[in-house]
């Protein structure tokens, strides 16, 4: 890959605000007692994953609380939140990064959230992507380790070295998440289209949408 290329996902960027004090404190905590690059990269995933409850039932669209550094002053995220946390995070240690988007049907936990939705398509469901040892890896810090143990799925685990981006089947052998349509790869967090996409699958939310409003699906 070109330099110039590498250079873009590593800088810092309006949502992936890599150079944010909040961020580098963070990122000096999980990774201050480990030397290695892919210590650290794991160290962040699992930081990621764990210390911040996956939440889709409050969803803040204003641009501020999307920042990554906006998600550290609380303990709870959803997809898009907690990819772009990590997204920084891994360009703060100088590993290359940006942010993966697809449209998933998730089939287990979500009744409640398909019910406001009026789908149980799940629009926008951001990823993470890491280039390490030679390779684009794609991930996903979302799902904490004791969501999955409630809905008896195995946690998505990390060692650097593989993609570790959906977990497709419960631990009875039952599909868990469908992947329908993937967006592709973006060195930040593209507003204005995700927007766009929301009110597109979901128009009855309009009005919250596009006014950034706290939506509390509960």
């Amino acid at each position: 890959m070109e330099q110039k290329n590498f250079d873009l996902y590593l800088k810092p960027a309006e949502f992936i605000d890599s150079d944010h004090p909040a961020i580098q404190k963070f990122v000096s905590e999980q990774t201050d007692h480990l030397n290695t690059v892919n210590e650290k990269i794991e160290a962040l995933y699992y930081a990621v994953r764990d210390g911040f409850r996956y939440d889709p039932y409050r969803l803040d669209f204003s641009k501020e609380a999307m920042k990554a550094s906006n998600l550290v002053s609380r303990n709870y995220g959803y997809c898009v939140e907690k990819s772009c946390l990590f997204t920084a995070t891994a360009r703060a240690i100088g590993v290359p990064a940006r942010m993966g988007f697809a449209n998933v049907r998730n089939h287990i936990g979500t009744a409640k959230l398909e019910e406001v939705l009026q789908t149980n398509v799940l629009v926008f469901h951001g990823y993470a992507e890491i280039y390490l040892n030679g390779h684009w890896l794609k991930t996903t810090p979302v799902f904490n380790k004791e969501l999955c143990t409630l809905l008896h799925v195995a946690p998505l685990e990390f060692n650097g070295k593989e993609h570790a981006i959906f977990q497709q089947f419960d631990k009875k052998g039952g599909q868990f998440m469908e992947y329908l349509h993937d967006y592709g790869h973006f060195p930040d967090i593209p507003y204005d289209y995700f927007m766009s996409e929301l009110v597109k699958y979901y128009p009855h939310l309009k009005e919250q949408i596009l006014q950034g409003k706290l939506v509390h699906l509960k």
